[in-house]
């Protein structure tokens, strides 16, 4: 990058956004460091970004644009092309207007009294159409089959764990640390487009599915939230959410307040403040990178939280991932009630999962049946492991 300009706008100007003199400074800028590239950390127009290239010679993106291009390079799977194709599409529809004067020729007409045919951008609207629709049916079978899959997981019996967080706050570092994976962790902007699942051991859980999911932005474009809409919904899914934040980043408290807001459009906070649908942990990663000073005032804040549910960690270093870890595991088993179960003696299967999920108090004979000896089991079980327990 060769230059960062904020720019005041006291009133926007249709054409070009800038004022001229706004213009010409950015030229300047722009030819002392020879720079090729003009990003606009806001939205353009059509109108406005055809002009601002012929006025600077150069190409002109705007904020939506550049996300796109990022979300283009990162998407490694066939079901994130698919998503991000959709969204450039959409994106590119909104590009075509009749300033554009190549898209003014007009293609003949059909039958014997010609008409005045399809100009080339309306045929142009009509491919970006047709290849959308497509899209979209590819997109939904993607939605049934991963509906499928989260049907299957909820039968099965182990819980999942959702990582969520403004992008690039380490949360892939933190899967893998947790994990043992590889997936792709870097000092990248959505380095992760495509959720990614593992299993973990927990303390008392015997074993969760972690879920690594695409990073959060503020002004998400409208293109991108419909586009990643599947990738969203396995959020909605999970027994808890890991709202993993960068906490030597300065703008953190934002970046918080840009995650719940997106939480709170799906459903997973309520409407008012702060309180989620389903458990919530807070991850205050990067600890690292904190000064002694920091660590301190952030200690003292956590101490005063009512929740108590904030968790400092360094995912690079590993510091605090076993509280981590033992925290998720009081979430999943928090409002567990004791439950009584009679179960034959030779039904090891479910015997075992009781003693792996549950907390059991007490195993005893109770007598026979016609299937042979019979156990009875007292456990502490959560809601959601009885209704696993039930389906087994």
């Amino acid at each position: 990058m060769v230059d960062a300009v904020a720019i005041p706008i006291r009133e926007a100007r249709a054409a070009t956004l800038f004022g001229e003199g706004q213009i010409q400074n950015i030229d300047v800028a722009c030819n002392l460091g020879d720079a090729g590239l003009v990003v606009v950390d806001g939205s353009l127009t059509a109108i406005q970004q055809r002009n601002l290239e012929e006025k600077l010679k150069r190409k002109v993106i705007d904020r939506t644009g550049l996300i796109l291009e990022i979300f283009g390079e990162r998407a490694a799977t066939a079901e994130g092309r698919l998503q991000v194709e959709l969204a450039h599409l959409d994106y590119q529809a909104g590009r075509l207007v009749r300033s554009w004067t190549h898209l003014e020729r007009q293609r003949g007409g059909f039958g014997f009294l010609g008409g005045p045919g399809e100009t080339q951008i309306e045929a142009d609207r009509r491919l970006i159409r047709d290849r959308m629709a497509k899209l979209r049916k590819e997109l939904e079978q993607v939605r049934r089959t991963r509906g499928l899959h989260r049907n299957r997981r909820e039968k099965a019996p182990w819980p999942v764990i959702a990582l969520v967080g403004y992008t690039n706050a380490g949360k892939s570092t933190l899967f893998n640390r947790l994990t043992g994976a590889t997936v792709m962790a870097e000092d990248l902007l959505f380095a992760t487009l495509d959720p990614t699942m593992r299993s973990v051991r927990l303390p008392g859980v015997d074993k969760v599915i972690l879920s690594d999911t695409v990073g959060f932005i503020s002004d998400l474009p409208t293109q991108l939230i419909a586009a990643f809409r599947a990738t969203l919904e396995e959020v909605t899914a999970a027994d808890v959410i890991v709202h993993v934040r960068d906490m030597a980043n300065p703008d953190t408290i934002a970046q918080k307040h840009e995650v719940l807001a997106i939480l709170r459009d799906l459903g997973l906070l309520e409407a008012e403040g702060e309180v989620p649908t389903i458990p919530l942990l807070e991850v205050w990663n990067k600890w690292d990178l904190l000064s002694p000073d920091q660590t301190a005032e952030l200690l003292e804040l956590a101490e005063n939280r009512e929740d108590r549910v904030a968790v400092p960690v360094s995912a690079l270093t590993g510091l605090g991932c076993g509280a981590l870890l033992e925290a998720i595991s009081r979430t999943l088993t928090q409002g567990a009630k004791l439950h009584t179960f009679t179960l034959s003696a030779s039904d090891g299967q479910r015997i075992a999962w009781l003693h792996a999920n549950g907390e059991v108090l007490g195993e005893s004979a109770a007598g026979s049946d016609e299937r042979g000896p019979l156990t009875r089991l007292e456990v502490r079980l959560a809601a959601r492991d009885l209704g696993r327990f039930s389906g087994l």
